[in-house]
């Protein structure tokens, strides 16, 4: 991952450098990777994960079919 760094505002690099790690899931894989997850949390984890993406698809395809 690249950013660059224009007229010498360091500050503004940074910002755009941690959006772009947050919108890639940089953050959250650290923090999960923090400590050991036992098998049963990790797999209720991954249901939770899976139940949420389903929901935001189906509410996607509503707001697409009531345009």
């Amino acid at each position: 991952m690249e950013v660059q760094v224009q007229d010498n505002n360091v500050e503004k690099a940074l910002r755009v450098l941690k959006r772009k790690l947050t919108k890639e899931g940089v953050f959250r894989q650290l923090k999960e990777r923090r400590w050991a997850e036992k098998p049963s949390d990790q797999k209720r984890r991954k249901e939770r994960q899976s139940k949420r993406r389903l929901r935001r698809q189906m509410a996607r395809a509503r707001a697409r079919t009531s345009r």
